[in-house]
């Protein structure tokens, strides 16, 4: 087996280390944040009537992730929507390490670009602990899914949880791995 780094990473330890310690001043290298995963989170509510839309939707997000998806399932009976406790609802994907490096990469330099009419990400879409999320209208924006094949667009979610303590830092951290933040 090859030792390969993913671009990124090697990006993030060269310079986006050296630049956060000057920008925040920190001590020691572990002070500094860091991307720990990045959760991808798809929900449909017509799979409550046909599962299979609810099928092609987890191959969709295998495929844009390059891991199996996971399928979710209800927590609780919400009788206006006909949802009972326990049934598929969505589908999720969480990638760590080496995958999570490559699928940011291919985020940030080939999926946001082609997306419609964009003028950047919300900076404001952070919790408070210097996590982000980021919601995508449709899936085709991704090379790895053919048009052709795409029975139905489905929007997803995307987290990105950090090691950082505020969202400054997290903002910060983010825009230098290349995150196009509105201005």
């Amino acid at each position: 087996m090859d030792s390969y780094i993913p671009r990124l990473k090697t990006h993030y330890k060269e310079t986006v280390i050296d630049q956060l310690r000057s920008d925040f001043g920190y001590d020691n290298v572990m002070q500094v944040p860091r991307l720990q995963k990045i959760v991808l989170n798809t929900s449909i509510k017509d799979a409550i009537q046909n599962i299979k839309i609810l099928e092609r939707a987890a191959e969709e997000l295998a495929l844009i992730a390059g891991q199996k998806a996971v399928i979710t399932r209800a927590r609780r009976s919400i009788a206006t929507f006909r949802l009972r406790e326990g049934m598929p609802i969505g589908a999720r994907v969480t990638l760590r390490n080496d995958m999570m490096w490559e699928f940011y990469d291919r985020l940030v330099t080939v999926a946001i670009p082609r997306i419609r009419d964009f003028r950047g990400v919300n900076p404001k879409a952070f919790d408070g602990r210097g996590n982000y999320s980021l919601g995508l209208t449709e899936q085709i924006v991704f090379p790895e899914i053919e048009y052709d094949k795409v029975q139905r667009i489905n929007g997803m979610n995307i987290a990105f949880v950090t090691s950082a303590d505020t969202d400054e830092e997290a903002r910060a951290l983010l825009k230098h791995l290349g995150m196009p933040f509105a201005s």
